[in-house]
């Protein structure tokens, strides 16, 4: 008797699940039942992203380390490492306790190297791969005293930090999971995603594009400001949502892209990271539905859906931040005009790596930008302006940087409000955190520039 009560209780949650998963009831990532045809082992749960966080925190390690000088500590987290290295980054503060304290813990044998673009990147000197500039970026930053290089203004763990974020996260999941592997003859959803698999292919892939964005599996039931507060590590009865006194960083973070967008979305003006995230839910529970068979063509119609929701809203989340980041270099030149200290142009050349990181970034997605990647890079420039009026114009064939006279400083502050201007009109940005726009007019005629705010 006591096993028949056992069995009605199992199934009636069972049934539960059943509804939840598939009648779009779900406001949380997972669990996500076993739906792989002949599956015989004690998995229940589908779900399966513990590499793409391993990456998230290789990342944050890498960050941190990119200011300590040692170029072989950051490329064994860079390249990977066999050894069970500790987490560097996020480590607990306070309270705010992390369950997890060492790779291992997340997955064993990952590495950003293996997933980061290797397409040209036209807006960094020296023709170099998206994995080549990377690599370069990491020897430059162990030779500059705490990674920051005052005779070209690259601050390298904002250029790292940023740029890895698209360069690996960002194409990884628009570029790949939800691009070629997404494809109906690609990783069926009839079949395990590689033998002994307790996850479809479909599953898996979905998965491993959700794991890059980066958000918590609770996250439509926190705020925006709830969720930046816990990627601050300022909010643990917020993140812990199982209630255990520690934080899964595989389910209860906030990470890299989802992070900027509850940066955005907190002023109330975007919904970025509940858009996304909540598409990725309905995603999966288009994929759970079809109950192990391959998708059929109104299936597939609804997924597409969906993922393109998730690319078009996560290219406006990079793109934002461009926008936010010029309206700070502008800013931050305005601070050099009035006061050329040492602080205002560590503060211009950390807002100027943010905003080229974040360019760069832009360029390793799933849409070429033609045009659009030409002038932001030309505006740009290479390096930031420099105070004597120099500038990084390209690399020798010794791997030295090649300073030449510059773009005039006025011209190179109204180019920052042309870069905003360009984000408004090619991304449709919304949010525009520190939008310096007002001043475009009067700068343009005092530089006595046709361009303004509306012939521009």
């Amino acid at each position: 008797m006591k096993n028949f009560l056992i069995l009605i209780v199992a199934l009636i949650v069972a049934i539960s699940f059943a509804k939840s998963s598939f009648a779009g009831e779900h406001d949380v990532y997972g669990p996500w039942p076993v739906t792989v045809k002949g599956y015989s082992g004690n998995k229940t749960d589908s779900t399966s992203y513990s590499g793409q966080i391993a990456r998230h925190a290789l990342h944050d390690s890498l960050k941190s380390l990119s200011s300590k000088g040692d170029a072989t500590e950051m490329m064994s987290y860079f390249g990977g490492s066999d050894k069970n290295k500790a987490i560097i980054s996020p480590a607990s503060k306070g309270d705010f306790v992390f369950k997890q304290t060492l790779m291992h813990d997340l997955s064993k044998g990952k590495n950003l190297s293996g997933k980061t673009y290797k397409g040209i990147i036209n807006g960094w000197p020296g023709g170099m791969t998206g994995l080549e500039v990377l690599e370069f970026m990491i020897n430059k930053a162990a030779d500059a005293p705490k990674g920051f290089d005052s005779d070209t203004g690259y601050n390298y763990p904002q250029l790292i930090s940023k740029f890895a974020m698209g360069a690996i996260f960002y194409n990884q999941a628009v570029d790949n999971y939800l691009d070629e592997k997404l494809a109906a003859d690609v990783k069926p959803n009839s079949k395990p995603y590689k033998d002994g698999a307790y996850y479809t292919g479909k599953e898996h892939v979905w998965d491993e594009a959700w794991g890059y964005w980066g958000a918590a599996a609770h996250t439509l039931r926190l705020t925006a400001e709830q969720s930046y507060n816990v990627a601050k590590k300022k909010d643990m009865v917020s993140a812990d949502f199982n209630g255990d006194g520690v934080i899964d960083m595989k389910s209860e973070y906030t990470f890299a892209h989802a992070y900027y967008a509850a940066s955005f979305d907190k002023g109330g003006k975007t919904n970025y990271l509940a858009t996304i995230t909540e598409a990725f839910i309905h995603g999966r529970e288009v994929i759970a539905s079809a109950n192990g068979r391959n998708l059929n063509f109104d299936e597939r119609t609804k997924l597409l859906a969906h993922r393109d929701t998730i690319v078009e809203n996560w290219e406006k989340v990079i793109a934002e931040a461009v926008f936010k980041y010029a309206g700070s270099v502008y800013k931050d030149m305005g601070k050099l005009d009035e006061d050329p200290s040492d602080k205002n142009f560590s503060n211009y050349t950390k807002h100027w790596g943010e905003l080229k990181g974040f360019a760069l970034a832009l360029q390793s997605g799933k849409n070429n930008l033609g045009e659009t990647a030409v002038s932001l890079n030309r505006m740009m420039g290479y390096g930031p302006v420099l105070m004597n009026s120099s500038q990084v114009v390209g690399v020798d064939s010794s791997g030295n940087y090649v300073k030449d006279q510059s773009q005039e400083w006025g011209d190179y502050k109204l180019h920052m409000l042309k870069i905003q201007k360009l984000m408004i009109d090619q991304f449709g940005v919304e949010a525009k955190a520190n939008d310096q726009l007002a001043d475009m007019s009067d700068l343009a005629a005092k530089l006595g520039s046709s361009d303004s705010a509306e012939n521009d």
